[in-house]
């Protein structure tokens, strides 16, 4: 199982017809943390006119959104359905305006509420994040020739590889692959290499 958030917030802003779009992007893991998030947002943007959001969780599959003062369906709607098609979960993004005095019109709040949100996505580091395991073995410089030949085919992240008097190695390896990654360690090492594992890890292997 895999799915795609974010590293850390990120923010980005455009100009349209005088009024400033401020797109905001965090992880989140909670609605109690979204909720802080843009709490935040609206403190540091006492003077903005809208607070428009939109976020997206892994826990209980939850997603909210508001149009925070603007005509029902122009602002919220729009920022969710970008964080939905661009595949993330567990993030909330909080697109602000700045009011510039001209109206846009439902459609054009509609493109513009989009962009602020597109934007803030673009602004971001996207990480791709599996379940998994990780291993932690030692064995001699001869057996690690073999070792090092498997691992690329499993598509492993190395954690470590330390060069002593034998070698440390410690892997992540997807969960869907763990049952076959201790077979082939076991069967190349005739079981001389014993493995200790940690399951039910996330991590990003990009």
């Amino acid at each position: 199982m895999s799915y795609k958030t974010i590293y850390e917030e990120a923010q980005d802003s455009f100009i349209e017809k005088k009024s400033e779009f401020i797109g905001h992007i965090a992880p989140v893991k909670t609605a109690e943390e979204a909720v802080a998030f843009i709490e935040r947002i609206r403190s540091e943007n006492r003077k903005a006119r809208h607070n428009v959001y939109a976020y997206v969780l892994r826990d209980k599959n939850t997603s909210r959104y508001s149009d925070d003062g603007e005509p029902q369906g122009t602002g919220g709607v729009p920022v969710l359905d970008v964080i939905i098609k661009s595949g993330l979960t567990d993030v909330c993004v909080v697109v602000t305006r700045y009011f510039g005095g001209v109206l846009l019109g439902a459609s054009g709040l509609v493109r513009a509420y989009t962009q602020g949100c597109k934007i803030a996505v673009n602004a971001a580091r996207i990480m791709e994040m599996h379940e998994c395991s990780r291993f932690e073995f030692s064995c001699d410089y001869n057996m690690y020739g073999k070792v090092s030949y498997v691992l690329p085919g499993f598509e492993v992240f190395k954690e470590k590889e330390d060069f002593a008097d034998i070698v440390n190695i410690s892997v992540l390896v997807k969960s869907e692959r763990c049952e076959e990654f201790r077979k082939t360690i076991t069967d190349i090492s005739n079981g001389q290499i014993e493995l200790s594992e940690t399951a039910n890890l996330e991590a990003d292997f990009a």
